[in-house]
């Protein structure tokens, strides 16, 4: 279906990869895979036609479709939810457009059968092509796929331009699913999805016929829908068959099995130039000498990719607070609402969280997870009820709204530094290297830096302020898996309390010792891990 071959693409005066090839074959369900850099956007870009490779060339059947979802969504105003999704598809609009000006031909009693016959061949044509894209069910599969997405009914009549930034990307992710192309290619589709709507499209995407070309930090959700993950590194692009977990076994089976061949290869070399050194001044030599130089010419070298470099860092042992951390006592919290009226987000809350625990902060979406955070960190007062701190409890608070206070013209050493008046040279640069700002990554302005090395900024201030209560919103947002796996292994030390809410299932399953679910009707503990929480609500 798909073939990449032989492409290489020069970004910047650097190769992003050289000489790449790879294919997809119709049904497949692909991962792409990479460090932040490596170039996986730029390869979607090419394959659509939004950025072209220096060598090398890329080949997609005529009369395929394909669809492309990323997170620049574009303008989008002028229509409600369902009419942006319905008319989305320029094609799919142009096609209805035939079909209703071939209808008013057919219906004009003085049309010539010979004209008849033309119109009816080619409304024919049209009508094969609209029935294989789904024309005709367009409208009942659009507010099928915005109702899982998460946009119910009451606001498929909405306009697009009433919805922020996050639910648009919802309504672009519907526009591409709702048009059956053979080959969809995703860049990061979980992003600002809550867990029901990630489950929902898991489901969807599975029991898709067509294929699949996607980038996701969601480690479980490309586990469940990949069985093949392409993975852009040093400068190459691999292929290897089976889901996530698979390929980072192999990658390390794989790359085990290099370096042993690499220094067979090496031995092999290093006996060759020893003889070589040892008689190239013989004449009777000569012969022999000359033909193993000839031999080393044109022997391959095996280069070994640079291994990523692990660095521990010791955190520090946070003061000892009270055991009693959070008090919560017949908690509310509703919003005035322009009629006057109360939107209860939840009430009724009642608990105590221990020293120690590590809390998932769980519930529906609207379900006030959110809001249960900001109340527990004084960021809103609630409406009824009271929410306190125990006593010596120093609370550091991640939301996607901690980024704002970063100063965008200091550099990142510089911020951190900020952050940490008193700290020693070397303690700010091993505290930055754990949070993989190392070399001149530490130099950059803040102005410069993606998202998700923003977050990693902030999350590295709130680790090393001494704060003995973690209250974390999302706090993997923008993470790639790299920096994921940092901030787990920096929860799993951390000699505090931690309460989170994350849409991230191996984050879940790793951190939480508890899970708090929240809804408009109270609260209820599950004193188990994630997986204890899945079991009993199932």
């Amino acid at each position: 279906m798909l073939s990449i071959s032989n492409i290489t693409k020069i970004q910047g005066g650097e190769g992003l990869f050289k000489k790449a090839s790879f294919q997809i074959n119709p049904g497949e369900k692909v991962g792409l895979v990479g460090a932040n850099g490596s170039g996986k956007t730029t390869l979607f870009r090419i394959i659509i036609g939004e950025d072209k490779s220096d060598e090398g060339q890329i080949s997609f059947p005529d009369g395929q479709r394909l669809a492309y979802f990323s997170q620049n969504v574009g303008e989008m105003a002028g229509r409600n939810a369902l009419e942006e999704v319905v008319e989305g598809d320029e094609s799919i609009s142009l096609m209805k457009s035939k079909l209703r000006e071939f209808e008013t031909k057919l219906c004009d009693p003085e049309l010539d059968p010979d004209e008849m016959n033309k119109v009816l061949e080619k409304m024919g044509d049209v009508q094969t092509e609209f029935e294989k894209v789904g024309g005709y069910d367009l409208e009942t599969r659009a507010q099928e796929i915005l109702t899982g997405l998460g946009i119910g009914p009451d606001d498929h009549g909405k306009m697009v331009e009433d919805f922020s930034g996050g639910w648009k990307m919802r309504i672009a992710l519907a526009k591409v699913l709702v048009i059956n192309p053979d080959l969809i290619i995703m860049d990061e589709p979980t992003n600002y999805l809550d867990m029901e709507t990630i489950l929902w499209l898991e489901e969807w995407l599975k029991n898709y016929k067509g294929a699949i070309f996607m980038t996701t930090h969601d480690r479980d959700f490309m586990n469940n829908v990949c069985k093949k993950i392409v993975e852009i590194s040093n400068k190459k692009i691999t292929s290897y068959s089976g889901n996530y977990d698979f390929y980072v076994k192999e990658r390390d089976i794989r790359f085990d099995n290099l370096k042993a061949e690499a220094s067979r290869q090496q031995e092999m070399l290093s006996k060759e130039e020893e003889f070589i050194a040892k008689f190239k001044a013989r004449a009777s030599h000569a012969a022999q000498v000359q033909s193993r130089i000839k031999k080393l010419e044109k022997i391959d070298r095996i280069e070994i990719p640079p291994e990523e470099e692990t660095i521990t860092f010791q955190f520090p042992k946070p003061p000892r607070g009270s055991d009693d951390v959070v008090i919560m006592k017949t908690l509310g919290k509703a919003w005035k609402k322009t009629d006057g009226n109360e939107n209860v987000v939840f009430e009724n809350l009642s608990h105590t969280v221990k020293r120690l625990s590590k809390i998932a902060v769980v519930g529906v979406n609207g379900a006030g997870k959110s809001t249960l955070l900001k109340c527990i960190c004084k960021e809103t007062d609630p409406s009824r009820g009271e929410v306190r701190l125990g006593p010596s409890i120093k609370i550091g608070y991640f939301s996607q709204f901690s980024l704002e206070v970063l100063d965008s013209n200091l550099t990142v050493e510089e911020q951190m530094r900020s952050n940490l008046p008193m700290a020693s040279d070397g303690y700010v640069r091993n505290l930055l290297a754990a949070f993989l700002f190392r070399g001149d990554d530490v130099k950059k302005k803040i102005k410069h830096l993606s998202g998700g090395e923003k977050s990693r900024l902030v999350l590295a201030a709130i680790f090393s302020s001494s704060n003995n209560l973690l209250v974390l919103d999302e706090p993997t947002n923008h993470l790639d898996m790299k920096s994921r796996e940092v901030l787990m292994s920096a929860l799993k030390e951390f000699e505090g309390t931690v309460l989170f809410v994350s849409h991230d299932r191996s984050f879940l399953h790793e951190i939480a010792d508890q899970v708090l679910e929240v809804d408009k009707g109270g609260v209820q503990i599950y004193p188990g891990n994630y997986k204890y929480y899945l079991e009993s609500k199932s």
